[in-house]
Order: structure tokens, then sequence, then C-alpha cells
């Protein structure tokens, strides 16, 4: 448990929290839940576990914030929708005294996730045949979720057409094919392991988009090695086939999923890492572009605080000896949301009092700026990490993590590419 939350004023769980999808899960296989609006939790892996455990102080400002364990367990309501519900672990309940409990859905308020499908708009890459077809499948009740989420696996590339009056950020509740694949495929291996198993541990973790009123995600595989050291030759041998034929092996980084909102047309844009294993190096230069571009305008003046960023994880990572983070991932967030402007001849300090709503409804009449915030650079994944630390491990490594600080130099090349072609 991170000592830094020993002080927050918290409330018991016992009765258990509903564990809702998480919405902004833009890559990786593992499913990643919502506990509260700033905590998400996923299935503990006992090598990603003891990484958090034994943490680095100079890494954490890069990695999610480490809030302890949870107990999971797979469980229908009365209608026989399944959900997940988060417990104290058995004989601990006073480990968690730290979690603030304030907005967590209670047991008793089982929103029936399992049952919710994603709910698909026409879009350039959804065509009309598809479309007709979808509607009649929607009303037979024994429409197949896998069957659609085998066609979302398929689309890389997914545009959802937001409503342009109302709040952006709620719609963005209900739109990510990603999070409800992993979701419903979490349900599934849990429901297959009931008979056998139902409790399973979750580590809990910092929610790094709650800062945000819209997110836009970046999910980056880093290094030009992604199997870890305990993977089979089959294993290794697929991973490294995956690194050959992507960017991984040429420049140490390539795009594992992408969330971004783009205000000039209303649109969440998608990217899963089907379509990023795809891409050559002047296609990933072109995805990053896309990422930072919001429909109007390229978002310049996020880069300089990214470049610095990066630039400060990698002096960081040069100085972990044996660390090796294999298959971890980089997420860059940024807040997409756009602040009205009022007109050239009105006073600028005004934009503070313009509400979004007062902008959807007179669009013309202002400009757009976008929001004063924030970006965030954080390291996430950790199940093939090693180091010397680890005690257990048959293969001790040596010196710097060369292939993940290749990737990261890369990374901070390409978009000052980006950053000194598009001008000021």
């Amino acid at each position: 448990m991170s000592p830094a939350f020993g002080a927050m004023e918290v409330e018991h769980y016992a009765k258990g929290v509903l564990l809702e999808p998480f919405v902004h899960q833009v890559g990786g296989h593992s499913c990643v839940l919502r506990f509260n609006e700033s905590t998400i939790c996923k299935p503990l892996i006992q090598r990603e576990h003891q990484f958090y455990e034994t943490l680095p102080t100079e890494m954490r400002k890069f990695t999610p914030q480490y809030k302890g364990v949870v107990s999971v367990s797979f469980e229908e309501d009365e209608d026989g929708n399944l959900c997940l519900i988060a417990y104290p672990l058995k004989g601990d309940h006073g480990n968690l005294d730290s979690i603030d409990n304030s907005d967590c859905e209670p047991k008793n308020k089982l929103l029936r996730w399992a049952n919710k499908k994603t709910h698909l708009l026409e879009t350039e890459k959804i065509t009309k045949e598809w479309v007709r077809q979808h509607r009649k499948e929607e009303k037979i009740k024994s429409h197949k979720l896998e069957e659609e989420f085998e066609w979302l696996k398929s689309s890389e590339v997914l545009y959802y057409s937001l409503e342009k009056k109302g709040n952006v950020s709620s719609q963005m509740k209900h739109h990510n094919p990603w999070s409800m694949k992993c979701h419903q495929q979490q349900l599934q291996r849990m429901k297959e392991n009931a008979k056998h198993r139902n409790q399973h541990k979750f580590i809990l973790l910092e929610n790094l988009t709650s800062r945000y009123q819209v997110p836009c995600v970046l999910d980056l595989k880093m290094g030009t090695r992604q199997h870890g050291d305990d993977a089979s030759e089959e294993k290794k041998a697929n991973q490294i086939r995956k690194c050959q034929q992507s960017t991984s092996a040429v420049i140490g980084v390539r795009v594992c999923g992408m969330q971004v909102y783009q205000t000039g047309s209303g649109q969440l844009m998608f990217m899963n890492k089907y379509h990023g294993r795809k891409l050559s190096v002047q296609g990933f230069k072109e995805a990053l572009y896309q990422f930072f571009h919001n429909g109007r305008y390229l978002r310049r003046e996020l880069f300089e605080p990214i470049i610095k960023k990066l630039t400060e994880l990698k002096s960081v990572l040069e100085t972990q000896e044996s660390y090796r983070f294999y298959s971890s991932s980089l997420l860059i967030i940024y807040d997409g949301k756009e602040l009205p402007e009022v007109a050239v001849d009105s006073d600028p300090e005004d934009l503070e009092d313009l509400s979004e709503e007062s902008s959807d409804e007179s669009a013309g009449a202002y400009a757009y700026k976008p929001a004063i915030g924030t970006v965030d650079i954080r390291m996430i994944d950790f199940a093939h990490t090693t180091c010397r630390h680890y005690g257990e491990d048959s293969i001790v490594h040596e010196g710097q993590d060369t292939g993940y600080i290749f990737g990261l130099q890369s990374l901070i090349d390409i978009i000052t590419e980006i950053s000194d072609e598009s001008g000021e």
C-alpha cells in the first residue's frame, strides 16, 4: 500500500462495489475496470504487483499511483446479468481505508453492463448494408455479443459521431469498442472459471484520465523487444515476428491504441493495436499527427511539455540499473475539451465565463481555444518487467533497457519533427 494514501479519509466498502468498464482503455488485452472516479483496477499479475511494491522513488511520477489489492467475484443479479463486484481482501478490511469510496456504485445498484451492447453509429467505416443488418439483429434477443466484437476487432479505425449539443464527456462513456471488448472477455473468462474459483485478486491503480473532461489517449508499445524472459519458444517467436513486422524493430515504438476527439467534425476516433502494427515509420508519424490534431488545427502547445517530460523520463530510465520493461506501454494523455473564445473585438478574459453549451448554440459567433491544462506521460503494464531486485528471476540483466530508451528517443525525434514542420 502506498504510504501517500494513509492520511486520506474514506469509507469502508465491505458490502461490495460494482466494477464498471473503464471507458478510456484503448490498448492492452487485460481488462481494466472502473472502481471509482479516481481509481481503476485490473487483474493482479504477481510480477506487475511486485513492480509497484518495489518501485524506485524517481519513477513514481511516471507511473500510476498504486493503491492496494481487492478481491473480485463474478456474480449474477436476479435477472441473470453478469457483474463483477470488488470486496476488501478477506481479513484485511483495514488495508484499504485510504481509498475514497464516495462515488462508488454500491452492489445493490447493479448496472447491467454485461448486456449493454456497444451502440455503433453510421460512419465511413460502416457500410449501409451492415447498418441495416445490425439494426435487424438488434431486434433479436439472442444476438451474440461476441460476433459484434469480432467485427469490432476487424474494424481497426472507427469514427463515432457525437451530438454537437450536450456534454461531450458523458457521451464518450458509451462508445469505446476496445474497452467493451476487454470487459466482455474478462466476464467470459471468469464465468468459465466460476465453478472452480470465484475469488480473483485485482490491483487498484490511479485513474490517469480522471482530471480530464474529454481525455485523448495514446497507448504506445515501447521497446525493440516485447517477450519476457519466461516466454515459451512459441510466444517468443510470435512477439519477435510482431516487432519485426511493425515499427517496433525500426524505431522501438508502435501504436497500441488511440482515442482522440475531433472537434472539427464532432467525432471520436479510435485506432486499435491491429492497425498500429501495420503502420510504417511514416504511417506512425502520421498517426501521431492525427492524435495531436483536433480536426481544426494542430495542438502545437502540447509539443513542448510532452518533449520535456519524455526527455525527463529518458534520463530517469538511463539511471535504472538492470530493469527491463518488456511489453510495457507508454500513455500520452491530454484534454480534448475546448473553451469558446469570444470574437476578436471582445475581452479575452471573458473566455472563462463562457459555457460549452452557449458556444454550441452560437457556433458561428465564437472561435475556439484549447482548454488550458496538463499533458500526462505515464508508463503502464509491467507484467513482464524484470530487474535484479526480484531475486527469483533466472536471468539478470545488466545496464539500461536500451530498447525502451531507444523508443523514447525516437518518439522525441518524431514529435520534434512534427512540431518543426508545422511551424508556429
